[in-house]
């Protein structure tokens, strides 16, 4: 089946990361039991969520692990002028939700698989749910395989336009709540407005982001080479005539390689004082793989750019690697373009990733 069909099946299937996505699991194992893999399923927590481990070549053997997730952005409220979950050939361009992040990636693994040459050493497929809500997938599967012997090398096949990256930031968050007293808004005096606390929890978080922004960490690699905090939403208030008992804010930030996410949040804590309430949620830890692995080396001949960089988005791989493998981030298509309207991969990069798969493969599994 020719990779631009294989990835229409795909985008197909509206793997929203709200929504069940067992379709599209069903689809990829099929493809991969098909080209002789052993298919492992590993249910995740939410209704219809699960993850899968595809392996061929001897267990154990330290060869090569290719991992991309499944699950896609929603598309509600975004001024598409195609079908979202069509695939839609404009030029060279292919449109589609999911189609650069990244199911165009994993089109190309599926593609590359019944031309496999025997393998001396195992190649494992990684393919998760939820990433795009916290790498919450990938996150239970590390727990479920623990202490399994997995290849150090590791190909996260996300949209970076065939640069090699090892390394960015994780993606934490936080939960405030700042609590009030209720009254009636003739007698304001009589409450305490949480949402006026909450303004004040929002100044105290950018002063701490400039605080933040002076800690330079990784100039020679990262565009952003400090913790981004971003607010994220504030919900309070019940009525016009009320004065709100609760308000509560959620908020963003990105630790570096080294940083420990709680000890950002006791900053927070310490910033905001009584004035509310912090709780740290689950995020995507960082990643930081170190230079000139095989696996980088294998990839310089295909790179579109020499050395080996970073992204500013979290992936996968920060959880991976607590399973001890040396992640690299390299694919097709271009992160500008996803989580937006008309997302889209170009089919020449689409068409080029089957046979950079294939030979990355051999290469280190042949």
């Amino acid at each position: 089946m020719p990779v631009v069909d294989t990835l229409a099946r795909l985008v197909a299937e509206p793997s929203v990361s709200s929504e069940p996505m067992l379709g599209i699991a069903a689809i990829v194992a099929e493809r991969c039991e098909a080209a002789g893999m052993r298919v492992e399923r590993f249910p995740a927590p939410g209704e219809g969520k699960t993850n899968l481990v595809c392996s061929r070549g001897p267990a154990g053997t330290d060869g090569l692990v290719l991992s991309g997730h499944l699950d896609v952005v929603p598309v509600q409220g975004q001024p598409w002028t195609s079908d979202p979950f069509r695939l839609t050939a404009r030029g060279d361009r292919l449109v589609g939700r999911g189609s650069a992040d990244m199911k165009g990636f994993v089109a190309a693994v599926l593609e590359a698989l019944p031309s496999l040459p025997r393998l001396e050493r195992e190649l494992v497929l990684v393919f998760t749910c939820d990433e795009e809500v916290g790498c919450l997938g990938s996150r239970a599967l590390v727990e479920r395989l623990a202490g399994r012997r997995l290849p150090r090398a590791c190909l996260i096949g996300e949209p970076t336009g065939f640069r090699v990256q090892r390394m960015h930031p994780g993606h934490s968050a936080a939960r405030i709540v700042c609590p009030g007293r209720a009254a009636h808004s003739s007698k304001p005096d009589l409450g305490d407005n949480a949402i006026r606390k909450a303004a004040k929890v929002i100044d105290a978080l950018e002063t701490l982001a400039e605080d933040w922004r002076r800690d330079i960490r990784f100039p020679e690699l990262l565009e952003r080479p400090f913790v981004v905090l971003n607010v994220a939403t504030i919900e309070g208030g019940s009525a016009i005539n009320i004065v709100p008992d609760r308000c509560v804010i959620e908020v963003g930030f990105r630790p570096l390689p080294g940083m420990m996410e709680e000890a950002l949040v006791a900053q927070m804590r310490e910033r905001i004082g009584a004035l509310g309430t912090v709780e740290l949620r689950p995020g995507a830890p960082a990643m930081f793989t170190p230079e000139g692995t095989a696996l980088e080396v294998a990839l310089r001949p295909y790179a579109s750019a020499p050395g080996a960089g970073a992204v500013a988005f979290a992936t996968d791989g920060g959880n991976l690697a607590q399973l001890g493998m040396a992640p690299l981030v390299f694919g097709p298509g271009s992160i500008d373009v996803a989580h937006k309207a008309d997302e889209f991969v170009e089919r020449g990069e689409l068409e080029r990733t089957v046979g950079v798969v294939g030979e990355i493969v051999a290469r280190l599994c042949g």
